[in-house]
């Protein structure tokens, strides 16, 4: 991906599109942090049924794009401590090509999203779990019937991560499944 990268900006294009089926954490993290002062690099999810392995397996819609375009998590780091820190998820942004328009969603109706309080550039290891659509939580609770407590399904539901200690690679990975199931991350360098 760097290849390509140096290979778009030797050549002075102002955008890169990377088009794929779905972007690990490294080539996610590799994208958001390729900086060049001339080039800039988006991500764009090809349609699953599109590729001819799926044929036959997923939903056509007629109003489903080929393509989806979303940014990053909106998301903060907050210190909380002599090197302590907390994540507060504020939602993701979906592009709509047709429109050309950004539609923010709300944390609350982010599927789930996942902290690895030390990323290391290459594996993304969740560290805390949330899952914050109230609906979702009302289903679940009502199918274990009381298994789990009240107070660990709010804690599990919130849009602010439990504190954690700056790990080794000095990274905080946030990794956000968008309410159209995509997966997005974003990173966060520590600082002190």
């Amino acid at each position: 991906m760097e290849q390509l990268i140096r290979a778009a900006s030797r050549r002075g294009y102002d955008d890169l599109v990377i088009a794929g089926f779905a972007f690990d954490g490294a080539a996610q993290a590799a994208i958001e942090e390729a900086e060049h002062p001339e080039l800039r690099v988006h991500m764009a999810n090809i349609r699953p049924d599109v590729n001819p392995a799926m044929a036959g397996l997923l939903k056509d819609t007629p109003a489903a794009q080929l393509f989806t375009v979303f940014g990053k998590p909106r998301s903060t780091l907050e210190s909380v401590g002599k090197n302590e820190w907390r994540v507060v998820m504020e939602g993701v942004d979906i592009y709509d090509p047709v429109s050309n328009t950004v539609m923010p969603s709300r944390a609350d109706k982010v599927a789930a999203w996942f902290v690895d309080s030390d990323y290391d550039g290459r594996s993304f290891c969740i560290t805390q779990a949330f899952f914050p659509d109230k609906d979702a939580w009302s289903k679940l609770s009502a199918a274990l019937k009381g298994v789990v407590e009240e107070e660990a399904f709010a804690a599990l539901s919130g849009t602010v991560s439990l504190p954690f200690p700056k790990g080794e690679h000095a990274c905080v990975a946030v990794k956000v499944i968008d309410p159209r199931g995509n997966e997005v991350m974003r990173l966060h360098r520590l600082e002190g």
